[in-house]
């Protein structure tokens, strides 16, 4: 008798602390790192050191965009091509254009640091896309990253400024070779047609 008054009289404390926990305590949310990745691309889903400061960018910090992907270098015929590459930035980033530089000595025609690279991107070619630390794209070396773009395009940098087009969904939607440059009709069509979808 005594066992069943006490279990009444607890009863009402009990439930009172039941509905005293917060809402995350009693249904807990999914963890952080759960929920970036189901929001992001799996293609996004890298890490890379900023080209200036060597801090970490998540490549996530894209999503919902649209992205041209270019393996570059200082010391290349196709140099050049960063100024073409910086015009489309500038044109189309209001609309959701974002240019993404990946210096690599693959080819041997990158051989200065990241801070090397930076001050001539800045001050030869006013480059103000986002740009990562020096990395490898092709052969065993390359970064997981350009490793999926391989696999997922069937095709691998063969030189310098090759050219990758990510869609919003984080879907490849073309690749095209060094010998592409940033005017290219193809290549801004496909731009363009990526641009004006939702």
């Amino acid at each position: 008798m005594r066992t069943v008054l006490a279990a009444k009289l607890l009863l009402p404390w009990v439930w009172g602390l039941v509905w005293a926990l917060p809402a995350s305590a009693a249904n807990p949310a999914p963890s952080a790192a759960t929920g970036s990745d189901a929001a992001c691309p799996a293609i996004l889903q890298h890490t890379f050191a900023r080209l200036q400061d060597e801090k970490p960018q998540s490549l996530c910090q894209y999503k919902g965009k649209v992205l041209l992907v270019v393996n570059t270098a200082s010391y290349c015929g196709f140099t050049g091509q960063y100024k073409g590459l910086e015009g489309l930035h500038a044109r189309y980033k209001d609309q959701g254009l974002v240019v993404l530089g990946f210096p690599s000595n693959d080819f041997s025609q990158e051989t200065g640091n990241n801070q090397q690279i930076a001050d001539f991107c800045e001050n030869t070619f006013g480059v103000k896309f986002p740009m990562f630390a020096k990395s490898s794209v092709s052969g065993a070396q390359a970064s997981p990253f350009y490793k999926q773009l391989a696999q997922m395009s069937g095709q691998t940098p063969r030189w310098n400024f090759y050219k990758y087009v990510i869609n919003r969904k984080g879907e490849l939607v073309g690749s095209y070779s060094s010998m592409t440059g940033p005017d290219d009709k193809a290549l801004l069509k496909t731009l363009q047609r990526e641009l004006a979808a939702p």
